[in-house]
C-alpha cells in the first residue's frame, strides 16, 4: 500500500482505541484476552492495515488492549470524555487547550503524550471545536450564524453545508460585510478630517455625510446620551432654517406680486392700467394675461380685477385721474 493511500486513514493507534472500545467490558477483563486480541487484528486488517500478520502492528494492538485491562477501562472513555466537555471559551487559546487536555487525560494515559498521538489529538479537539462553532452559529439570528463562521475562518464549503444554505446566500452575506468594511474604511477617513473637533462636532459631521448612528457610536466612541443631544440640536436647526426659508419664500412671492391696491399710487395706477390694457388686445385667454403681466412686474392684484371684473379698471381709472 503506498504511503498516500495510509495516510488518508485514521492512524493505527486511534482505531487500535476504537476497537477496544467498542468491546464489552467482559471482553476487556475476561479470561481469554489473546481471543480477543486475535479477534480485533483480523477485524483491523480489513481497514487496510496489516495487524494480524505483522509483527509491530500486532504488538502496538497487544500493548493498547493491556493498558486497558489494567486501567480497567478503555483510553477512548477518558479521551472522548474530555473532548466532550470542552467549551468554545475554553477553546480561545487552542494549543493550551489540548496541552492541558493531554496532561489531564495523559496521567491515565501517558502513551498519548507522543508526538503520534499529540497531532492526532489536536484534530480530534479541532473538529470538536468546529462543531461547538457551527452549533453555535445555528442558534445564532438572522445571518448573524454565517458572519461568525467567516470571521473564525470556517472554509466556505463547508459553513453552506453545515448551515444548509445556499452559495448563492454566503455570497451575499460576504459581498455585504466587504461592504461594512469600505464603509468603515469611509468614516475613518471622514473622522481624520475632524479629528481636532469636539465630540457633538465629529457626531454632526458624520450625520451630515449619511453615517449611521450605530456606526457613529463605534467608531467615533460616543454613548448614545451625547447623539441624542446633537440631533435635537440638528432638529432644532433644521426647524430654524425650515422657518427662515418659508420667510423668504413669502417674501419673494410678496415681492412678486406686487403692492395691494390701496399702496398704488394715482400716477402708477395709470401706468399698470394702461399696460394690462395693452396686454389685454393681444389676448383674452386669462391664463396668457397673467403670464404676460408677471413678465411685466405688473401688481397682481390690478391683474385679478382685469381677469375677473375688466370694468373695475375703469372706476379705478378714473379715481386715479382724480
Amino acid at each position: 500500500m503506498s504511503t498516500t493511500e495510509t495516510t488518508q486513514k485514521k492512524p493505527l493507534w486511534l482505531l487500535i482505541e476504537e476497537s477496544i472500545l467498542n468491546l464489552d467490558s467482559t471482553e476487556i477483563s475476561g479470561g481469554d484476552p489473546e481471543g480477543a486480541i486475535q479477534r480485533m487484528a483480523g477485524e483491523l486488517d480489513t481497514t487496510g492495515y496489516n495487524v494480524s500478520r505483522h509483527g509491530g502492528n500486532l504488538l502496538k494492538l497487544r500493548w493498547a488492549f493491556n493498558e486497558a485491562r489494567k486501567v480497567g477501562k478503555p483510553m477512548l472513555q477518558d479521551l472522548n470524555g474530555a473532548i466532550s466537555a470542552l467549551t468554545l471559551d475554553g477553546l480561545t487559546d487552542f494549543y493550551g487547550a489540548v496541552r492541558n487536555l493531554l496532561e489531564d487525560v495523559g496521567k491515565t494515559w501517558p502513551e498519548l503524550r507522543s508526538p503520534e498521538c499529540r497531532i492526532d489529538v489536536a484534530e480530534m479537539v479541532e473538529v470538536k471545536q468546529l462543531d461547538l462553532m457551527i452549533t453555535k452559529a445555528k442558534e445564532a439570528d438572522g445571518d448573524q450564524g454565517i458572519r461568525y463562521l467567516l470571521e473564525e475562518n470556517v472554509k466556505e464549503d463547508v459553513i453552506v453545508d453545515a448551515l444548509g444554505i445556499s452559495e448563492e446566500k454566503l455570497n451575499e452575506v460576504i459581498d455585504l460585510i466587504a461592504k461594512e468594511k469600505a464603509e468603515r474604511v469611509r468614516v475613518k477617513g471622514l473622522l481624520e478630517k475632524v479629528t481636532d473637533k469636539s465630540n457633538e462636532e465629529k457626531i454632526k459631521y458624520l450625520f451630515d455625510n449619511n453615517v449611521t448612528e450605530s456606526l457613529i457610536m463605534e467608531m467615533a466612541e460616543v454613548d448614545q446620551g451625547t447623539i441624542d443631544a446633537v440631533k435635537k440640536a440638528m432638529e432644532e436647526e433644521l426647524k430654524e432654517q425650515q422657518r427662515l426659508a418659508e420667510e423668504e419664500a413669502a417674501r419673494k412671492k410678496a415681492e412678486a406680486a406686487g403692492p395691494a391696491l390701496e399702496d398704488i399710487s394715482n400716477e402708477d395706477m395709470l401706468d399698470h392700467i394702461e399696460a394690462i390694457r395693452e396686454i389685454m388686445e393681444f389676448s383674452d385667454v386669462e391664463k396668457e394675461i397673467r403670464t404676460m403681466c408677471e413678465q411685466s412686474a405688473l401688481p397682481k392684484s390690478l391683474v385679478d380685477i382685469a381677469v375677473s371684473n375688466p370694468d373695475k379698471l375703469d372706476a379705478l381709472e378714473k379715481k386715479a385721474e382724480g
